[in-house]
This record gives structure tokens, sequence and C-alpha cells, in this order.
């Protein structure tokens, strides 16, 4: 499966295992939240790298100690309307400093890239056709931010003041 993975398609390196009932022998896995409970030591002792899959009733903070181990949060949109990603996102990053991959997963609609990157998404799993061109017309099409976001984009009301 190819991402998009700061501004540039990759390969993804991780494989999922959530719905397996055993782990992989090597390499980096996507895990479940249960997983990662389950297999907490194992995985650490294995020196692989670690991707864990948050839904969106999984609130970053039952990771909060332990987000120094993950080379990947993945965050599930299982519906469009559903924004809670979009604070957890946020969240991860200015809150617990999470600065690995974080990535949307699920109903990843192109309307919203421009916003789940500004609040801290960096990789996204996005089913269409051409997933960088789309990326790059859903990255360009606003110039102009009115609300203060993970990406420290200036707002509306700070470019008007740099301008008086």
């Amino acid at each position: 499966m190819t991402i998009i993975k700061n501004g540039i398609l990759v390969e993804d390196v991780f494989k999922n295992v959530i719905d397996l009932d055993a782990l992989s022998d090597s390499g980096p896995v996507l895990i479940s939240l249960d997983q990662w409970r389950e297999h907490r030591s194992s995985l650490l002792a294995s020196g692989r790298s670690i991707g864990i899959l948050l839904l969106c009733d999984q609130h970053p903070k039952k990771i909060a100690e332990d987000i120094h181990y993950f080379d990947l949060i993945a965050l599930d949109f299982p519906v469009f309307r559903d924004g809670r990603a979009y604070s957890y996102a946020r969240l991860l990053r200015e809150r617990y400093n999470f600065t690995a991959e974080l990535r949307a997963v699920g109903e990843v609609l192109l309307d919203q890239l421009h916003y789940m990157h500004r609040v801290g998404f960096n990789a996204f799993d996005i089913d269409c056709q051409q997933p960088l061109i789309a990326w790059r017309v859903a990255v360009g099409k606003l110039s102009v931010c009115y609300q203060p976001a993970a990406d420290s984009h200036p707002t509306a009301t700070a470019l008007r003041h740099q301008s008086i």
C-alpha cells in the first residue's frame, strides 16, 4: 500500500496486524491499543518499529506514558463527520510532543486534507486514483487561515497586523 507522507508518495513499511491473532516475527508493525497492552513487553524487547492505531473513542491519554515508543500513530476517521481525530492529532503534537509519523486513516476525504495537515497529520492513507495530485491540490487551495493550529501557519489577524 502507498501513502502520502510529508508530501511525497511512499510505500507503507508497517505491516497491519490488527486483525491477526499472532504478531509477525519481524519488521515494523501496526497494532491496536489492545495488542499494545497485551504484547507491550515482547514488542519493546524486539526492537522493531511500532505503530499503533487509535480508534475515535480511544483518547491519546491512554498511550501518553508510552508515546516515545511509537514510530507511527494512526488515527481513525470512521466517518467524515467524526472530527475527534482532529483534536487528538493536535493533542499529540502540542501536549504530548509526538514528532514521528501521524497518519490519518479511514474515511480520509480530499476536502479535509488541508485541515488534517494543519492540526498535525503528516501522513495520509488516501483512497483515490492519483493521491499525490489530490494532495497537492488540497494543500494548495487555501492560503489564509483564521484559526491557529499545530502547523504554526500565521492567521489572518497576524498577517493583518504585520501589514500595518
